[in-house]
C-alpha cells in the first residue's frame, strides 16, 4: 500500500533499508566523520577527571536539545537550577533532567550487557518527563504542522504494534556482528528509524538524541557522552525535519545521512575545541587562585568552578568545601581579582565563571 500521512504507518519497514547504498562522497565523508570523532574521544580519554568537564559539555546539549521541543531557558535559569536544590523553573527542570536521562541511560545499558534496550528507551524518557509515562496506547497520535494544523506524519498505532517495531529495532542496533553498516551510518538509520516508530506520547526527541549518545557509547566510539550534535540540529532544524520527511515519503536515505554525518563532524570539531579551550582555561585559573588565595588555595573549589559554573556561599558550604565566612572571603578575593563575576539574582548573589560560560555558548 502506497504511504499516506493521514493513516498510521504500520507498514514502515524494518531496518535495514532495502534502497540505501553507500555513494562514493557518503563514504568520503564516513572517513571525515570517524576521524574527527576518533579525536574527541582520544581526548576525552586522556583527560585525567572526564566528569570535570563533561558535566557542563552534557548540560549545553541538553538545552540545545530541548531548545528543538521548544523548551526554553536561559543560561542564568540554567545554571542557577543546577546550582539550587528545589528550582521552581520548569524549563530548567526539563532540561536537567534530560542530563539525568542520558546518564540513567548510560547506567542502564552498561548494567545490561552493554545492550541498548526498549526497557532502557522508557526509563529515559520517564526520567525527561518525570512521570511513570510508557508507549503511546491510544489512538490518534499524529504529528501537525504548528501554524496550519495539517498533518505532517501520522506514526504506527497501536501499543502491540509499536513494540514490535522497537524489538525489531532492538535487534538492528545490538546485533554488531551480523551488519557490514559503519556505526556512524547506524546511527544514522536507528536515529530515523526510532522517531519514525515515535513510540511515546511525549520526549520523543530528546530520547532519540540521547539514544544517539548511548549507541556511541556502546560502539566504544565515544568513552564519554559528550558529542554536541544538538547544537547542530538547532542551527539546522527545518533542514533536519525535511531529511526526516523526505526518507518517509521518497525513501532517500542518502541525504538523510549525509546530514548526520555532518552533524558528526561539526559537532565533534566544535566539542574537542570546547574541551581543550577550557583545558587551557582552567590551567590558567590554577595558577591565578594560588597566587590570590595563597595558602588557602583549594582544589575541590577550582574543580567547582569547572562543573557548576554558578557559585553561592551556601553552595560551598553544602559541599563541605568550606565555612561560610571562608567561602565568602574565597569568592569575595576572586571577584576583585576578576575570575568570578557577581550576578544578583532576587536575594540571591552568584559568582560567575564568566570566561567558562563565554566558551561554552560560544559557537
Amino acid at each position: 500500500m502506497a504511504y499516506n500521512k493521514d493513516i498510521p504507518y504500520n507498514d514502515l519497514p524494518d531496518l535495514p533499508p532495502v534502497t540505501f547504498t553507500e555513494s562514493n562522497e557518503l563514504l568520503r565523508h564516513l572517513a571525515k566523520a570517524s576521524r574527527y570523532l576518533g579525536e574527541l574521544n582520544g581526548l576525552c580519554e586522556s583527560l585525567p577527571d572526564p566528569s570535570l568537564l563533561i558535566n557542563t559539555i552534557v548540560l549545553q546539549e541538553s538545552k540545545d536539545s530541548s531548545a528543538i521541543e521548544n523548551i526554553v531557558t536561559t543560561q542564568d535559569e540554567l545554571y542557577k537550577a543546577a546550582t539550587e536544590e528545589g528550582s521552581t523553573n520548569h524549563a530548567a527542570k526539563e532540561v536537567l533532567s534530560y542530563r539525568e536521562a542520558l546518564y540513567v541511560g548510560l547506567r542502564k545499558m552498561q548494567s545490561q550487557e552493554n545492550l541498548l534496550l526498549s526497557s532502557t528507551l522508557i526509563e529515559i524518557v520517564q526520567t525527561i518527563k518525570q512521570n511513570d509515562s510508557g508507549i503511546r496506547k491510544t489512538p490518534g497520535t499524529a504529528l501537525k504542522n504548528a501554524i496550519t494544523g495539517s498533518v505532517i506524519y501520522t506514526p504506527p498505532c497501536c501499543e502491540d504494534e509499536i513494540r514490535e517495531k522497537l524489538t525489531a529495532l532492538e535487534t538492528f542496533i545490538n546485533d554488531s556482528e551480523n551488519s557490514e553498516l559503519d556505526p556512524l551510518i547506524k546511527m544514522a538509520l536507528i536515529h530515523y528509524q526510532f522517531e519514525a516508530i515515535h513510540p511515546f506520547g511525549d520526549g520523543n526527541g530528546r530520547t532519540g538524541r540521547i539514544l544517539n549518545a548511548l549507541y556511541l557509547s556502546q560502539q566504544k566510539l565515544l568513552t564519554q557522552p559528550v558529542l554536541y550534535l544538538s547544537s547542530y540540529v538547532v542551527k539546522y532544524k527545518t533542514e533536519y525535519y525535511q531529511l526526516l520527511k523526505d526518507v518517509t515519503e521518497n525513501g532517500n536515505w542518502n541525504d538523510w545521512v549525509m546530514f548526520m554525518l555532518t552533524a558528526v563532524i561539526e559537532t565533534a570539531q566544535l566539542t574537542t575545541g570546547k574541551i581543550r579551550a577550557m583545558l587551557m582555561l582552567r590551567e590558567e585559573m590554577e595558577v591565578s587562585m594560588k597566587e590570590i588565595l595563597g595558602s588557602s588555595f583549594n582544589y575541590d573549589l577550582l574543580q567547582l568552578l569547572f562543573t557548576m559554573p554558578y557559585l553561592k556561599i551556601e553552595l560551598l558550604e553544602r559541599k563541605q568545601l568550606a565555612h561560610r565566612q571562608t567561602a565568602a572571603s574565597w569568592l569575595k578575593k576572586l571577584v576583585a581579582s576578576n575570575i568570578l563575576s557577581p550576578q544578583k539574582m532576587g536575594r540571591s548573589t552568584y559568582y560567575v565563571n564568566y570566561k567558562l560560560m563565554d566558551l561554552l555558548t560560544a559557537q
